[in-house]
């Protein structure tokens, strides 16, 4: 059973344009956000997806701001004065330390079920994000997260994340697809060593390295696991992550025919793994622009399995309000096809930083005996949904402006909500100010 670990947008959501190539998040920076209001965006786009059959699971924020990397690069005194001195002297080190990008979990770590791996366990190896300062702060708490979570070391092998450097960098499972078969799609952006086709206006995050590393460690069979490069002119567009650009499913792939250093060979060998039940839905330019694909997240939506049969994508509310993209969606469901409904959601506090349906979750295969095995509060039911939801409207603000991350009340506030959260996950003492005690 394929189980849709949501993440929780943090106390500290804010907009303050840190990604570079992420165009979504550069062009909002210094908006005023509302954490509330995101956190409850996400809260109703799982409750809806329960209602449907589809197993929901929830992971937590991680604490912010991150007062022992403020330390670390040099700010001292109480957190009060830490955090006033990183306002005044580095205000984008206090932002990068502030955000709560760790809300899109489809970045947290890559997982592969059971069956797909040499030791039959599932494995998860955390990604370290190193593209980007603030995001490579999140691998131990990641890290400490899903062994809390997934602690039988019979059932499941949470690894280490990859040395954070720019020859391994991992963006997870944004940059992943699982097939049936167990056939696993690895994309990468660049190559770490040797020359290669490279972006010229923005970053390639992944690397090929990175991606076969995961695959080694994850026991996965070489016939089954396919790499594939993104093409740099996709990069450069905006298409940061390859779910920006492609989602797939069961025996499915929707994707965009700029999406890959040459595509049909690359179609042509997941179609050779999978077999003959493989069904490939490449959106043609003529049909929806790379631009309009970026704008809208088209691909950066959900394909899953409805309890009547077919499958359900799940879309931002920017698709049904751009002209073209929504024309395509009453075309592709007119003609037939596995795709046989489509939802949209509005998620508008997340999609303003860059991410979707597809990078709020992170999808975790589970057989019946791993899914008892997992003690956590955090399947998803009516009560668990009930008591998030009182939690979310007890503890976030409804407005955030970039001062307000100076601001040590926030800190306090952020940590007296997770360690309640933690309680009411039952997965213990995850984050540092608990640990510290």
């Amino acid at each position: 059973m394929e189980f849709n670990f949501d993440g929780i947008p943090g106390p500290t959501h804010n907009y303050s344009g840190l990604a570079q190539g992420n165009l979504a998040s550069e062009r909002n920076a210094s908006q005023v956000a509302n954490p509330r209001e995101a956190a409850l965006q996400g809260l109703a786009k799982m409750r809806a997806l329960a209602a449907r059959g589809v197993s929901q699971a929830v992971l937590p924020p991680h604490e912010r701001p991150a007062m022992r990397a403020l330390r670390a690069l040099g700010f001292s005194g109480s957190d009060a004065e830490v955090l006033t001195k990183a306002m005044r002297d580095a205000p984008v080190v206090l932002a990068a330390c502030s955000s709560a990008a760790a809300m899109w979990v489809a970045n947290a770590a890559t997982v592969s079920p059971s069956a797909d791996t040499a030791d039959g366990r599932v494995h998860l190896t955390p990604a370290n994000l190193a593209s980007h300062f603030h995001r490579a702060l999140e691998a131990p708490t990641t890290t400490a997260v899903l062994r809390a979570i997934f602690p039988d070391s019979d059932r499941f092998a949470v690894h280490e994340a990859l040395p954070s450097t720019p020859q391994t960098g991992d963006e997870g499972a944004a940059n992943h697809t699982r097939f049936d078969g167990g056939v696993e799609l690895f994309v990468y952006g660049r190559r770490a060593y040797g020359p290669g086709p490279a972006p010229a206006r923005f970053p390639a995050r992944q690397t090929l390295e990175a991606s076969q590393a995961v695959a080694r460690g994850h026991g996965l069979a070489p016939r089954r696991t396919v790499f594939a490069q993104q093409a740099p002119a996709a990069i450069d567009a905006g298409v940061f992550h390859n779910d920006v650009i492609a989602v797939g499913h069961a025996s499915t792939l929707f994707c965009h025919e700029r999406a890959w250093l040459d595509q049909n060979a690359v179609l042509a060998e997941l179609a050779a793994a999978v077999g003959d039940a493989f069904t490939p839905i490449v959106v043609r330019e003529r049909e929806v622009t790379l631009d309009d694909a970026v704008a809208t997240y088209l691909f950066n939506s959900q394909l899953v399995t409805r309890p009547e049969g077919g499958l359900l994508l799940v879309a931002p509310a920017e698709c049904r309000e751009n002209e073209r993209v929504a024309r395509y969606l009453d075309a592709l469901l007119a003609r037939g096809g596995p795709i046989e409904e489509i939802v949209t959601f509005d998620l508008r506090q997340s999609m303003r930083n860059g991410g979707g349906p597809a990078c709020l979750r992170l999808r975790v295969a589970l057989t019946a005996h791993e899914r008892a095995a997992i003690r956590a509060n955090v399947f998803l039911d009516a009560a668990l949904a009930d008591a998030l939801e009182a939690w979310i409207r007890r503890h976030y603000r409804d407005r955030l402006e970039p001062a307000d991350l100076a601001d040590a009340a926030l800190l306090d506030e952020s940590r007296r909500a997770l360690d309640e959260l933690t309680r009411l996950l039952r997965i213990g003492s995850v984050y540092p100010f608990q640990c510290n005690g």
